[in-house]
């Protein structure tokens, strides 16, 4: 089995954190790392290394491909797609910081109530849909052509500092001026004056991205996917191929991945951590993957059990890709070193 295996946000990004990366204890990911052969590409975000990992390029159809991932969502197969995910903005010290869906606990009542109420305003723009609480979409008519649609996607700008939040382009005037206006029908919501009595952050603006038409289906380098991040599942499914929920850990995924396949794995819990500087929330998860994951990777590549292992992971630092064989995992000369020190020399822009 050849096994390419993405993890963002792998690398905590302040190198000299010491509460976040002094006496890390994840030996099989040091091991696996060390003596692997690293290819390091300029910082990129989650989504455009999977939509690599897929070999698509350009102006990639995020909303489309995540409709089809989803357990719950209206067909992707017409129509120009946006991701419309709700978000909170606030002014700090002049400028704007953006806290995603995820981190405001959005009731899916209150998604619906409120979805519901953009569409009775915009009904000639499109249609607006609720996968699930923090993940919505809008739909435009089939004939809309946004151009090239250059926008970050949420994964990028959750937490940190925003600037504009559509394109300045014709195509995308029309989208200005709804933003606008969605921002003006979200302040006065119910269920954001509910929010605010209550204490909570409002939704007071959408976060338009990932525009386009899905595309015709194409092969990719993979036979299976294992993951949960709908986007990831919207790709393996728009490739023809299966895909599965990641399993507990790798013993299990070894014992029901075919033989001689190559399967794709995601496992991206570490990124809302670092999205949000939590530090505890990043040691206990690296720890709780090293123990499912990297560790018995290792040995299984080591071993034999894996022909090829890839680990992917977008960070700070730079979209970094170790690659390793068996053999390469018993060059013993090359030794394991802390993550702390892996994270200075990444910083430093060493290999």
């Amino acid at each position: 089995m050849q096994l390419t295996l993405v993890v963002p946000e792998l690398v905590w990004p302040e190198p000299d954190d010491r509460h976040a990366l002094d006496a890390l204890h994840c030996p099989g990911l040091n091991t696996l790392i060390a003596r692997s052969r690293l290819r390091r590409r300029p910082p990129q975000s989650l989504e455009a290394t999977l939509g690599d990992a897929f070999g698509l390029a350009g102006n990639v159809p995020y909303a489309a491909f995540r409709v089809l991932g989803e357990a719950d969502a209206p067909s992707a197969s017409e129509g120009c797609w946006l991701c419309a995910d709700p978000v909170h903005l606030r002014l700090h010290q002049e400028r704007l910081i953006l806290a995603d869906g995820g981190s405001l606990g959005i009731a899916l009542e209150e998604a619906r109530e409120i979805v519901a109420e953009l569409n009775r305003q915009f009904a000639d723009v499109g249609r607006f849909h609720v996968a699930t609480a923090d993940r919505w979409y809008l739909k435009l008519a089939a004939e809309t052509d946004l151009g090239h649609f250059d926008v970050l996607p949420l994964s990028a700008v959750a937490g940190r500092r925003v600037g504009s939040q559509l394109p300045e382009t014709p195509q995308a005037r029309g989208l200005r001026q709804l933003l606008n206006e969605v921002q003006m029908v979200l302040h006065g919501q119910p269920a954001n004056e509910r929010r605010e009595a209550a204490g909570q952050p409002t939704i007071n603006s959408l976060w338009l991205w990932g525009a386009g038409a899905l595309p015709a289906a194409h092969k990719a380098n993979f036979d299976g996917v294992w993951a949960s991040l709908p986007l990831a599942r919207g790709l393996g499914r728009a490739s023809g191929l299966v895909v599965q929920q990641p399993p507990e850990n790798a013993a299990v995924l070894l014992a029901r991945a075919a033989a001689g396949s190559r399967q794709l794995l995601l496992l991206d819990g570490l990124q809302g951590a670092v999205q949000y500087e939590d530090a505890d929330a990043y040691r206990a998860g690296l720890h709780e993957l090293e123990a499912r994951w990297f560790a018995p990777l290792q040995k299984a590549l080591a071993g034999g059990a894996i022909a090829r292992l890839q680990l992917h992971a977008s960070t700070a630092y730079a979209t970094l890709a170790w690659e390793s064989g068996r053999g390469e995992q018993w060059q013993l000369w090359r030794r394991p070193r802390p993550l702390a020190a892996t994270a200075q020399a990444l910083a430093r822009g060493e290999r």
